[in-house]
């Protein structure tokens, strides 16, 4: 089984080109995909930071390299952008889809500790093996510059990943993040079944929790969220960390943006101003 990255596909955007790749995953035990997107090099021997991506519930690697446009700046910026899967696919466990937002699609960022999901451990994927993987395999590429955002449960993937490893990350930002997942039906869901049912555990992955243990926060942390996203009152709730952010007197800029939803036509929107906001911190002496 091939744990070198093979490429899949090559396109060319704004100078540069988004290239996605397949190996096999020895954290999740199957293989998995990736994009990147390379900006032009100003030279053969420079190496570019890198933002991470973690996408929502139900996608692929793909759904922002195609939909979020995030290519245009990340190219005048000089950040390479690296696009990931949800969850392990391919394992054939028993319920793994049976429901939109739990099992495949729904890796929730974290390592299951329920024997029946000891695959799921997307946790470690993102901050242990893809980085290595990253290091070893692509010259081009500064992975001890790294920065982390993503997408309601890609934002709580990226918010809980950067508060937890604040040695690893420039900076952290999100859209429409599931804040608070201990206290929303999706969260409730997945931790129940991913984690068991200990709550404390729960806490270990949950943001509104962890900012109050983890608030050596140098940056500000960047949030968007759109007022007409049908999820923000039940599901999202981003004042829970708002006010927990306030508490821990962390630095949070959270924007909530009228007339706006939970989709791409939001994401790429707003998208520019988070590739400024991480390049303006990866690009720091």
């Amino acid at each position: 089984m091939e744990t070198k990255p093979s490429e899949m596909s090559s396109s060319k955007m704004f100078g540069g080109y988004n290239k996605r790749y397949k190996h096999f995953s020895p954290t999740l035990g199957c293989s998995m995909t990736f994009h990147i997107y390379f900006p032009p090099s100003p030279s053969p021997s420079h190496r570019f930071p890198v933002l991470y991506w973690l996408s929502g519930l139900t996608c692929t690697d793909e759904n922002f390299i195609t939909k979020s446009g995030a290519q245009r700046v990340a190219s005048s910026e000089g950040v390479a952008l690296i696009a990931l899967d949800t969850s392990p696919r391919g394992l054939s466990i028993e319920g793994e889809a049976d429901s939109w937002d739990f099992g495949v699609g729904a890796g929730f960022y974290l390592n299951a500790t329920e024997e029946k999901w000891k695959n799921w451990r997307m946790y470690d994927y993102v901050v242990k093996e893809l980085p290595q993987l990253l290091n070893d395999n692509f010259s081009q590429l500064d992975t001890s510059r790294a920065s982390i955002s993503g997408h309601s449960m890609g934002g709580h993937g990226a918010l809980t990943i950067y508060l937890k490893n604040l040695d690893k990350y420039k900076s952290v930002s999100a859209f429409a993040p599931i804040v608070n997942p201990i206290n929303c039906p999706w969260g409730q869901k997945a931790f129940s079944n991913y984690l068991g049912g200990n709550k404390t555990d729960w806490e270990e992955y949950d943001a509104t929790s962890l900012i109050k243990k983890f608030n050596d926060v140098s940056g500000t942390i960047l949030i968007d969220q759109g007022e007409d996203d049908k999820f923000l009152h039940d599901q999202l709730m981003p004042h829970k960390f708002e006010e927990a952010c306030q508490n821990a007197k962390v630095p949070l800029l959270l924007r909530l943006q009228p007339g706006y939803d939970h989709s791409y036509f939001f994401i790429s929107t707003f998208i520019d101003d988070h590739i400024r906001h991480h390049a303006q911190a990866l690009n720091l002496p």
